[in-house]
């Protein structure tokens, strides 16, 4: 039956025939074969073309024995070896924050909380605050660890824990910071192809060029990123918004200054525009409290999202403030405890500078990629609303 281990022992020889979607031309003659391990039977009726994304789920095990799957997966390695790569040539440091929390980073509305030997804590939301208190010794950080988000939702977007790739750089303007960012996803997505471009090329077709004969050259996809990116205040992008009659869908009316962009006028927007886009200089009053004001206009702070066709938002990012008095001042208006955050606070106290970083979600690039239907799609067991096994 479908599925059963063996191994065999051959001569391999070039076939042009046997090219089929990702099967090379060739063929195995088999001249010897031993049967390894047995498969029941029954494997043709646990996944049929009529299960439910529920049924496919349960069976995730089995799934990403599959050629779509698999794929993606083998995408999503190279991505990581990607990020890493870029980050070890600018001389980046990796870092292991810890997962267990009893501070919020995002808003208390999506932290999952538990009790940790009496004493409440909480899945992170974002390991940067333990990023920037390495910049002192370690200089430019990064690092690759799951964040977890309590949000009652089942867009396509949105997961209950992701993979999250974060990055903290000392001594940097905003202006440096919107560059690196811009660089960053330039030469990972030219990496990625350059490693795994015959797999990006059979989930997503569309995107190669017509004529393109090299799947493994950048230069043969339209969704190459291409720098710079188009700069977009958010104020501009809510004119762009009215001036297109892209609806506010929470209100039923055109945006207003202070109102979030949310996923689909956003969506819409960049659709319009057909490029990658960098949306700054957000309202203070929707960013956490972190982040640090605009020395132009203080009610705005230094604050970017990269949005992307298809997908909108894959990265948040902003200077962060460094001042000691302002962040004090950032915990009083939130009504945060700031002793829970000393550790935090200490990093301006001794020594504070100009800082910056960004958070990118992992799976929400490999939807904008591979043309994928979800984020679920992206991860090896998606955790989200109501799913929590295998």
């Amino acid at each position: 039956p479908r599925e059963t281990c063996i191994a065999a022992r051959g001569v391999i020889k070039h076939e042009p025939k046997a090219a089929v979607e990702l099967q090379p031309p060739v063929e195995v003659h088999v001249t010897q074969w031993s049967l390894i391990g047995t498969s029941d039977a029954d494997i043709e009726n646990v996944v049929t073309q009529d299960s439910s994304v529920d049924k496919l789920l349960d069976a995730r095990h089995l799934i990403i024995r599959g050629t779509n799957t698999s794929s993606i997966m083998k995408i999503r390695h190279n991505l990581i070896r990607s990020f890493r790569e870029h980050f070890w040539a600018k001389r980046m440091a990796e870092v292991t924050p810890p997962t267990l929390v009893q501070t919020q980073c995002e808003g208390g509305s999506t932290l999952f909380s538990l009790d940790y030997y009496g004493e409440k804590s909480y899945l992170t939301q974002s390991s940067q605050l333990y990023l920037e208190t390495c910049l002192a010794s370690l200089g430019d950080v990064y690092c690759i660890m799951p964040s977890y988000r309590a949000e009652k939702s089942k867009t396509r977007r949105h997961l209950s824990e992701f993979t999250h790739i974060e990055a903290e750089y000392a001594n940097i303007t905003f202006e440096e910071l919107l560059g690196r960012i811009e660089d960053m996803i330039v030469a990972v997505v030219s990496a990625t192809v350059r490693e795994a471009g015959d797999l990006i090329a059979f989930l997503n077709p569309s995107q190669l060029k017509e004529g393109a004969t090299d799947p493994k050259d950048p230069n043969s996809w339209k969704f190459m990123p291409k720098k710079p990116f188009k700069r977009l205040p958010y104020a501009d992008a809510i004119k762009f918004c009215n001036e297109h009659n892209i609806i506010n869908p929470e209100t039923d009316a055109p945006f207003k200054f202070g109102e979030d962009i949310s996923d689909k006028p956003e969506r819409e927007m960049v659709a319009l525009i057909g490029e990658c886009v960098l949306m700054t200089h957000f309202p203070a009053s929707m960013k956490s409290f972190y982040m640090a004001r605009d020395p132009a206009d203080n009610t705005l702070t230094e604050s970017v999202d990269v949005l992307m066709p298809g997908v909108g938002e894959i990265v948040g990012g902003s200077m962060r403030m460094w001042n000691l008095e302002e962040l004090l001042g950032a915990y009083k208006k939130e009504e945060l405890d700031p002793s829970t955050y000393y550790w935090y606070t200490d990093q301006r106290k001794y020594g504070g500078n100009p800082h910056g970083g960004f958070g990118l979600g992992l799976e929400r690039l490999l939807v904008w990629m591979l043309n994928l239907d979800s984020v679920k799609d992206a991860c090896l067991y998606p955790r989200y609303m109501g799913r929590c096994q295998p």
